[in-house]
């Protein structure tokens, strides 16, 4: 990773504790190369063992659920992707946990009530994911069991307080207790610092806010967005069966995704300063260039109503990404 120079002073970090909104240059640079490293190597681990249905829970309804209630309870920017990831890795080993308790009893005639079961504990699951996700965030607004019941009992859903807390417990077993892991917005705010350390002079609490905007959009359009990053990456409209398999760890790749932000983000704002940028991603990730003008290509396709910059045009989908692991067959 390039050098990081010192920035910062204790007036800012105090600062930090009375708001909400990120305070960049408060950090000694030491500590945030540890957390860069920390983070891309969480990112590793993440896609080293990544389940096959990984996605299949980050659909946009119950990414505009999370998103609304989270508005609704005033809960911290990092709360509602706190809790997409959460339910979503909740869900899977919770299914696969499931499914193999029933091969390995032989009962499958089990399988059509348990399904009914989590089914009918879907609702209960994902307003817990959110509730716990707000515990994480200790210095904002955390959920009371009270606010949650008084919202159930809105969506004409019954539950006690001993329900609640089963249900959180629950999750807690299941992701054995580690629920406060990376997410995107961890990794956008610490490339952003690494960003202002190294040299880069653009408003970071402007670019912020515009990354914060793309990150939501992302999400809430997870599956075009995608969908034409992939044919842009492989240069093909039908993708195989295959590539659609490989492209999973793509799609899951939270350092990917938060250069991409970034850098669709600086195209946005500051279109002059994106050469500069983009190559000081690079050289901290690794990632290409060119796959960060393929991810804003995608992203602005279904961001704007205008037709998309020339730049990006001309540049995206010449060449398969390195990172992508797709190759056109």
């Amino acid at each position: 990773m390039a050098r990081i120079v010192p920035m910062g002073s204790a007036a800012k970090v105090s600062f930090r504790y009375l708001t909400s909104e990120p305070i960049f240059g408060a950090v000694a640079p030491e500590i945030i190369e540890d957390a860069l490293i920390h983070l891309a190597t969480k990112n590793e681990q993440y896609l080293s063992e990544l389940s096959d249905q990984a996605g299949c829970f980050k659909e946009t309804r119950i990414v505009e659920f999370v998103f609304l209630l989270s508005e609704k309870w005033c809960l911290d920017q990092s709360v509602k992707y706190q809790a997409i990831e959460m339910f979503e890795r909740f869900m899977i080993k919770h299914i696969e946990e499931v499914y193999n308790s029933i091969r390995e009893t032989g009962k499958d005639s089990r399988w059509g009530c348990l399904e009914g079961q989590m089914r009918d504990t879907f609702m209960l699951r994902l307003v817990s994911c959110v509730q716990l996700a707000s515990k994480l965030s200790f210095h904002y607004n955390i959920v009371n069991n009270n606010t949650v019941l008084k919202f159930l009992q809105s969506l004409d859903r019954s539950y006690t307080k001993d329900e609640l807390l089963e249900s959180e417990l629950a999750i807690l077993k299941v992701l054995c207790f580690q629920i406060n892991v990376p997410t995107p917005f961890a990794y956008i705010e610490i490339l952003l610092e690494v960003l202002g350390h190294n040299g880069c002079l653009l408003p970071m609490k402007h670019l912020h806010e515009m990354c914060m905007h793309l990150l939501d959009l992302t999400y809430l359009l997870r599956s075009i967005i995608y969908d034409t990053l992939l044919k842009t990456c492989i240069e093909n409209p039908t993708p195989s069966e295959l590539q659609i398999a490989k492209f999973v760890s793509v799609k899951e790749d939270f350092m990917l995704l938060a250069v991409g932000i970034i850098g669709t983000s600086t195209f946005v704002l500051y279109p002059e300063c994106w050469n500069q940028v983009a190559f000081h991603l690079n050289s901290i990730t690794g990632i290409t260039t060119q796959s960060i003008l393929e991810f804003a290509y995608a992203l602005l396709k279904h961001s704007i109503s205008t037709t998309i910059p020339s730049k990006l045009q001309q540049n995206s989908g010449t060449r398969v990404s390195e990172n992508s692991a797709l190759r056109s067959k």
